[in-house]
C-alpha cells in the first residue's frame, strides 16, 4: 500500500497501514515552506519605492555639492528623489552668459549681483575671494571626487528630478531661458513642494 503526500512522491506505509511520522513531520515543514513563500512573494508586490525630497535653499558651491551628492547617493540606492530649489539655490542654476531681454533694472542688477554658472558659485567659508574655490577643485580632482558638473550629470543620468521655486524666479527675475539644460526641470510653488515632502519618507534642507 502506497500514500501520496502533498502530489508529490508516493511514501510507503508501515505494516498498519498508516504513514510513518517522519513522512508527516516532512508534509508539515513543505506546508510551512510554501505559506512563508507565498507570504514573502505578496510582500514583494506590495512593496512601495522609498522617496526623498531636499530643499535647497544655499547656492554655495559646498552645500550644492552636499545636495547632489546626497541626491544622487539616494537614487544610486533605488530611492526616488526630487530637489526643490528655491532663492539663492534657484539663482544658481542659471546658465553662463547674457541675461534675457525685458527685464527691469532690479531684474538686471539681481543677474549681476548673482552670476550664473557653478563656477560662479562661492564657498560658504574658506572662498578668500576665490582662492579658496581653487584649492578646493584641485583637491577634488587629485583625490579624484566628482565636482559640480559631473554630479548634475549623473543626477540626470538616476533620474533626479529638479523643481524649481516660481516664486523665486519671479522676485530675482530669472527667466526660465537663462536655466541650465536639464530633462523634466519643472516650476512649481510652496504647495507644489509640501505636496511632494508630505509623501516622502524622508526630507531635507540644505
Amino acid at each position: 500500500m502506497t500514500v501520496t503526500i502533498d502530489g508529490d512522491r508516493p511514501a510507503r506505509a508501515d505494516t498498519t497501514g498508516t504513514v510513518p511520522e517522519w513522512e508527516r513531520e516532512l508534509a508539515g515543514l513543505r506546508e510551512r515552506i510554501e505559506a512563508l513563500e507565498s507570504q514573502s512573494a505578496g510582500d514583494s508586490n506590495n512593496s512601495k519605492t522609498e522617496s526623498l525630497t531636499l530643499l535647497v535653499f544655499s547656492g554655495e558651491l559646498d552645500k550644492l555639492l552636499a545636495a547632489f551628492v546626497i541626491a544622487t547617493g539616494a537614487a544610486a540606492c533605488g530611492m526616488k528623489v526630487t530637489m526643490f530649489f528655491t532663492f539663492w539655490a534657484a539663482a544658481a542654476l542659471k546658465k553662463r552668459g547674457p541675461q534675457a531681454r525685458g527685464k527691469s533694472l532690479i531684474e538686471r542688477m539681481f543677474g549681476w549681483m548673482l552670476p550664473g554658472g557653478f563656477s560662479g558659485q562661492k564657498l560658504s567659508k574658506l572662498d578668500f575671494c576665490g582662492l579658496g574655490r581653487r584649492m578646493m577643485r584641485r583637491e577634488m580632482e587629485k583625490k579624484n571626487v566628482a565636482d559640480l558638473p559631473e554630479l548634475v550629470d549623473a543626477a540626470k543620468d538616476l533620474g533626479v528630478e529638479i523643481h524649481i521655486c516660481e516664486m523665486s524666479m519671479l522676485l530675482m527675475g530669472i527667466r526660465r531661458e537663462e536655466l541650465m539644460d536639464y530633462p523634466g526641470m519643472r516650476f512649481c510653488g510652496a504647495a507644489g513642494f509640501l505636496e511632494r515632502a508630505a509623501s516622502s519618507d524622508v526630507s531635507l534642507f540644505i
